[in-house]
């Protein structure tokens, strides 16, 4: 692992799109658009500091938000711009400091201090205001899916609450109790199916069914607590295999989600899970929690993905494949990419290996 702790190499935001196939960076003084497969540099301006640029799968538009630091850029300014033409499509202004912008093909959402606004992509008519508690970090999750395509920030200050909304239906869906703790990171499965949750505390990371908000799982990240920087799920059209998480502490975690629910539901069905009471069998097999540690210097902000999950030398029953191996990019507020194979074999031991790493930013002045 290079030496990532270098101050004059950080960056501002990053992102990837919907599908993880593409990823964007910014530093005080440009963006960049990478390709997550090849690591192309794909698109670059020199406009000033950003602090979102969010993409829409691997097209020519951008939700830009500046940092403020320019007259031009300020932060309550959302600016749709063309990459193809180098040039703003539309600018929504807002009354307070834009904190998150998500996107899928019918809907744009913008995530304010005490307010959520979802507007048609298409033709950027507001459709409906949230009015939500103080969200000063725009906490949110966005599964893109025009099925499933759900919108979840939080739901409580002094708790681990969460309001999950139906952005196609324009309507709350439901409202999620998952940790005791304020709520630190959320992710939707890309189907929409799952969310997974962490407070502050950073030593529980649960996973909710969206359809049945009251079917949980729980994985222990840690004894100690530590700051949950990111979660994300692996794709696939089901239960996603994999469960990703990057912390504070510098490490990344895996969690073999199917394999482990599986598990249990076997265990629920034999004697010694049906007396367990829920709070003691809501919590899945420690064994399926697989750790890379030092992967990032500690204190260092990380954003981790699961770009792909292959099934090996076994049949499509979930519980029957010998091994699965899955590709984990990661982004390093540091301004590094690397990407690891993570692979899990039949007697559940895991191996990663660093495939590749590169600074986003070869030289960047202090």
């Amino acid at each position: 692992m290079a030496n990532q702790s270098s101050p004059s190499s950080s960056i501002y935001c990053a992102s990837f799109n919907q599908d993880n196939s593409g990823f964007a960076i910014s530093s005080k003084d440009s963006f960049k658009i990478f390709d997550s497969t090849t690591g192309r540099l794909c698109y670059e301006r020199a406009a000033g500091a950003f602090v979102i640029v969010e993409m829409l799968y691997s097209s020519d538009l951008l939700a830009l938000v500046g940092a403020g630091e320019q007259a031009s850029l300020s932060p309550r300014r959302l600016c749709l711009f063309n990459t193809t033409k180098g040039a703003p499509l539309k600018e929504l202004n807002f009354l307070t400091s834009i904190l998150a912008v998500r996107m899928n093909k019918k809907r744009l959402v913008v995530v304010l201090v005490e307010k959520t606004f979802v507007y048609d992509l298409n033709t950027l008519v507001m459709l409906d205001t949230i009015d939500t508690v103080p969200n000063p970090k725009g906490l949110c999750a966005f599964s893109p899916s025009l099925e499933g395509c759900f919108l979840a920030v939080p739901a409580s200050t002094t708790k681990g609450a969460v309001l999950v909304y139906n952005v196609m239906d324009l309507q709350s869906h439901s409202e999620i109790d998952a940790h005791r703790s304020p709520l630190a990171a959320i992710a939707l499965s890309s189907n929409g199916m799952y969310i997974a949750t962490a407070s502050e505390q950073g030593t529980l990371i649960r996973v909710h069914l969206v359809s049945d908000s009251t079917k949980s799982y729980s994985f222990r990240r840690g004894t100690y607590p530590s700051t949950i920087y990111s979660l994300s799920f692996g794709p696939s059209t089901q239960l996603p295999d994999i469960l990703i998480a990057t912390s504070s502490s510098g490490s990344i975690h895996a969690f073999s989600l199917m394999l482990a629910i599986n598990q249990r539901s076997k265990r629920s069905t034999s004697f010694l899970g049906s007396v367990l009471p829920d709070s003691v069998s809501d919590a899945l097999d420690p064994a399926h929690h697989h750790v890379l540690q030092n992967a990032v210097s500690s204190g260092i902000r990380s954003y981790a993905v699961v770009r792909k999950v292959d099934k090996l030398e076994g049949t499509s029953s979930p519980s029957q494949f010998t091994s699965i191996r899955a590709t984990v990019s990661v982004i390093t507020y540091s301004g590094y990419f690397q990407e690891y194979t993570m692979s899990i074999n039949s007697k559940n031991e895991s191996l990663w290996t660093l495939e590749r790493e590169f600074n986003l930013y070869p030289v960047i002045s202090s």
